[in-house]
């Protein structure tokens, strides 16, 4: 279930669609006009990850119809739908779905359907493309935090879709099953006094069934907080974190004269910390990194061969665009579009069921 019934109500009365639509809705009720129109749905960017095609079906099924007073007539059953997949990768002005039916039964949709795509897409897109400069090490998507609460669903499985390893939160995992996962917030450290090995021990004791993975810059000693910690569990130590801000150099670093590169989570401190883990008998012990990483940062960790065992990453993963654009191409079955719009096939669309 998408929405709840409050939502498919509002949906359905326009509440969330521009004015227009709902006008141009109201005009053909009005005059009883059922002319069926083909609605061509294409995007604008190169190499895209489409996603929201499952959703925007579901938005037809309970959202195409009429309102008889204050009783919903759905007339889904006069759609055909033709579509693309979730997750298939498709370029510039490619055809990701035709909508043919009675265009008075659908015309409210049409903000709803192209803002599904463009979100769900552009955040398919981004983690697909971070998954992609990982080469094969685990993405984790942490971008609850960069957006409203109510687009953690969809965002959620936009990153299932774009490869992510794992999601932070119950919303993020719902329409895909999965299971949330996180690390310790710098915030537990503060309320244990500061110390960082307290608060993973409390961690420890209390979460059951979840890999226990140190956070190790609250004092900007990276190196030296990692060892205290995997001295204080030993084999039990499944990771650390680095997510030092990108304002501060790490201690270990401090003397480093090179100082344009030092600044955050940088390669040479994920080095200093794989070589202080190793020569002390801690091996075993994995590294994640988090804090400001984008394709580009990640591409550069790979090309220098950096240690990293996994990369959390936020806001570069729900931030950018992928317009979608939709168009009547076709009146009564004849082509009929506004200049600069043409009936376009595309032979990889397959029927969907309403």
């Amino acid at each position: 279930m998408y929405w709840d019934k409050t939502t498919i109500e509002r949906l359905r009365r326009g509440y969330y669609s521009a004015a227009y639509f709902n006008r141009t809705k109201y005009i053909l009720e009005q005059d009883h006009d059922e002319t069926i129109v083909t609605m061509q749905i294409f995007q604008r960017n190169d190499q895209s990850v489409l996603c929201g095609i499952d959703e925007v079906v579901e938005l037809l099924r309970v959202g195409a119809g009429t309102w008889r007073g204050k009783r919903w007539m759905s007339k889904r059953q006069l759609l055909t739908v033709t579509a693309l997949s979730d997750g298939v990768k498709v370029n510039v002005s490619e055809t990701v779905m035709h909508i043919t039916g009675p265009y008075v039964y659908f015309a409210h949709l049409e903000s709803l359907y192209l803002g599904i795509l463009a979100r769900r897409t552009m955040a398919a897109t981004n983690t697909r493309r971070v998954v992609e400069a990982a080469n094969g090490k685990p993405v984790f998507f942490f971008a609850d935090r960069f957006d409203d609460f109510h687009t953690q669903e969809g965002d959620g499985y936009a990153a299932h879709i774009g490869r992510a390893a794992g999601v932070c939160t119950a919303a993020h995992a719902s329409r895909w099953n999965g299971v949330p996962v996180g690390t310790i917030p710098h915030s537990l450290i503060a309320v244990s006094g500061g110390e960082t090995i307290k608060a993973t021990q409390r961690f420890a004791k209390h979460i059951q069934g979840a890999n226990i993975v140190a956070l190790v810059d609250f004092d900007n000693d990276c190196v030296g907080t990692s060892l205290a910690v995997a001295k204080a569990h030993g084999k039990k130590l499944w990771g650390v974190r680095l997510d030092t801000a990108g304002n501060l150099i790490d201690k270990s670093l401090s003397k480093n004269r090179n100082t344009k590169n030092t600044f955050g989570v940088n390669p040479l401190l994920v080095w200093a910390v794989r070589k202080a883990l190793n020569d002390n008998g801690y091996a075993h012990v994995k590294i994640l990194v988090s804090g400001g990483f984008t394709e580009d940062k990640v591409r550069m960790f790979e090309k220098e061969k950096t240690p990293v065992d996994s990369y959390g990453v936020g806001s570069a993963l729900v931030h950018g665009h992928n317009d979608f654009t939709a168009d009547v191409v076709k009146v009564n079955g004849k082509k009929m579009a506004k200049a600069g719009r043409v009936y376009t096939p595309n032979t990889r669309l397959r029927l969907v069921r309403l």
